[in-house]
């Protein structure tokens, strides 16, 4: 005869959702300041734990006289930048693994970067202006964009199936990358010599010249705030897809919302620091490891991991070999993927 264990006396107590969103968002913070006044303590030329409370006043003041500040300054905005793109990546991330329901999806995967890329790496070719260039990018990154709506519009209007509303959205994507990837390559075999290696550099993810821009932040900020007032969606059409339409999510157009934001978010990055791979993959799914897959803490933990974690890749590629400087988009690559790998290896095991 078996025997049934007794009750617990009490219940386990849960914590409520709103104070652990907050404790992970406010660890994440920290974690983030620490990182980008370790980016600018860090370089050829040390600035000492000691000098940087001076040095922050004087910045403040904006007058910054000792080297201190100087270097402080310098490397703040190259920071900034890093931290921008950083976020938006992992951002675009959560939101096209939350779309197409798998999360080892990355916000290259539909090839907005790509084409992105191409209009950069013309606008390069013909020797335009930097404003150019940035304007070819977004005007690439624009056109594939309305041409995977147009050609995958009908999954994008959703319905109550799971799977089947993103699977012509993802081949068409997986298509549309290809192509441009092979404009990548026509353009790379018939530029100029003297283009060549600013190409190179801009392909692969570069933040050693992006200006420090305010458009950035407004497009990370409103991208955010989408992201957060669609997380209980976002919970529901990846748990219960089938029946989202009758749990009340309006799956038509929370897709197409999480398909354009995620659009615009990849289009800003690419356009401030080029092509940067593994920081929308690896980022939000080591968040979701550690922090679960609630899209309410998700979300803005993925934001400023991501910001994080770029910001010590650009930091690491400006100091490991100092004077000479890597692109950080081939340090990310060689961090993320044995991460990666990792990640899948645990994932293939749970």
């Amino acid at each position: 005869m078996s025997r049934t264990p007794p009750p617990l006396s009490k219940p386990l107590p849960l914590r409520p959702l709103r104070q652990r969103a907050l404790l992970v968002t406010g660890t994440m913070l920290l974690v983030a300041i620490a990182c980008m006044l370790y980016a600018g303590m860090t370089g050829s030329v040390e600035v000492g734990l000691g000098e940087v409370p001076a040095a922050l006043r004087e910045l403040y003041e904006g007058r910054p006289q000792t080297l201190a500040a100087s270097l402080l300054e310098l490397r703040a905005g190259r920071a900034t930048v890093a931290f921008a793109t950083g976020a938006a990546l992992a951002l675009a991330g959560v939101l096209m693994q939350a779309l197409l329901r798998n999360p080892l999806a990355d916000p290259y995967i539909l090839g907005i970067s790509a084409g992105a890329s191409v209009g950069a790496l013309a606008a390069l070719m013909l020797m335009a202006a930097m404003a150019t260039v940035e304007l070819a990018a977004v005007g690439g990154a624009i056109t594939v964009s309305l041409l995977l709506y147009a050609l995958a519009r009908q999954d994008l209007r959703g319905g109550a199936g799971g799977s089947g509303g993103t699977s012509t959205l993802l081949l068409t994507g997986v298509v549309i990358s290809s192509l441009c990837v092979a404009l990548i390559t026509l353009m790379l075999s018939i530029a100029p010599e003297g283009r060549l290696r600013t190409m190179v550099f801009w392909m692969i993810g570069d933040v050693s010249g992006a200006p420090v821009r305010l458009l950035p932040w407004l497009v990370l900020g409103a991208a955010l705030l989408y992201a957060l007032r669609n997380a209980r969606g976002m919970n529901v059409l990846a748990l219960h897809a089938e029946s989202a339409v009758t749990l009340g999510v309006r799956v038509g157009s929370l897709r197409r919302g999480l398909f354009l934001v995620s659009g615009i978010l990849t289009a800003s990055a690419v356009t401030s620091a080029g092509s940067i791979g593994f920081v929308g993959l690896i980022v939000p799914h080591a968040c979701r490891f550690a922090f679960g897959p609630d899209h309410r803490v998700l979300i803005p933990a993925s934001v400023l991991a991501g910001g994080s974690f770029l910001v010590l890749c650009d930091t690491l590629a400006r100091t490991v070999v100092a004077p000479q400087q890597l692109p950080v988009g081939a340090v990310t690559a060689i961090i993320g993927a044995p991460i990666f790998l990792y990640q899948l290896h645990r994932l293939r095991r749970h």
